[in-house]
């Protein structure tokens, strides 16, 4: 299993976790961002394209939505996540209830019931996902142990769903998570909020325009080297 091989306050940065503005002046000036602000104590980073993650003293989660950003539109989002607790924080076990979705709109949105995934047949969109999507396996190194997040039993698996799942320090848990979304899903800036015992974790996506996800690429490099200047702690005086 892959880990992160800096884990400190200074690798933060993120890609278009935020609104990427493009340049009015000239079509290759830098664009600028603006950083979403997540309301509690926290870290995000960038792992990929369509990969992000956000974790504090207690908790780390990992999140993977191209199947998402390629879905507008449609009733129902799929996301991939994968969680553990830091070291020398207890065994926590995580329930269903816990992870939940902010929209664009500022609509809260729980997890899907187990009832309401089978009765929507979302087939073709766990198949989109096969074909459209990004690893998530990186993990702080001392989480090796592959662990499932099982709140949902996909067509075709012999696995029962579960309604939570036991993490631990030691655990890299990986799963999928569908959220009915009200008139479809939108562009603009969403969160994933994840309730550990005694914090909370938000992951900040942003499900892009067609401009944006070009913009970004053309300008990955510079907005990546900008937003990570903007989490590194200030340089000591000599």
């Amino acid at each position: 299993m892959r880990t992160k091989q800096a884990w400190s306050l200074a690798i933060a940065a993120v890609l278009a976790l935020w609104t990427v503005t493009s340049p009015t002046r000239a079509q290759d000036q830098k664009p600028t961002v603006k950083i979403p602000q997540p309301g509690v104590p926290e870290i995000a980073t960038i792992e990929g394209a369509f990969v992000r993650a956000a974790y504090n003293n207690e908790g780390y989660v990992i999140l993977g939505y191209k199947t998402a950003n390629m879905s507008v539109g449609d009733d129902w989002m799929l996301l991939e996540m994968g969680t553990t607790v830091r070291d020398g924080v207890p065994a926590y076990k995580l329930k269903r209830q816990d992870v939940t979705l902010d929209t664009p709109d500022s609509t809260h949105l729980a997890m899907a019931t187990v009832e309401e995934y089978r009765k929507a047949d979302l087939r073709a969109l766990e198949n989109r996902a096969k074909v459209a999507r990004d690893s998530i396996n990186y993990f702080p190194p001392m989480a090796s142990q592959a662990c499932r997040i099982g709140f949902f039993s996909e067509l075709g698996q012999t696995v029962l769903p579960w309604e939570d799942v036991e993490l631990s320090n030691l655990r890299a848990c990986m799963g999928r998570l569908f959220y009915h979304v009200p008139g479809g899903i939108k562009y603009g800036q969403h969160w994933l909020n994840v309730k550990f015992q005694n914090s909370l974790v938000r992951v900040p996506f942003r499900i892009f325009t067609k401009d944006e996800e070009k913009l970004m690429n053309k300008h990955y490099k510079d907005i990546r080297k900008q937003v990570k200047e903007a989490f590194e702690p200030p340089k000591k005086k000599k």
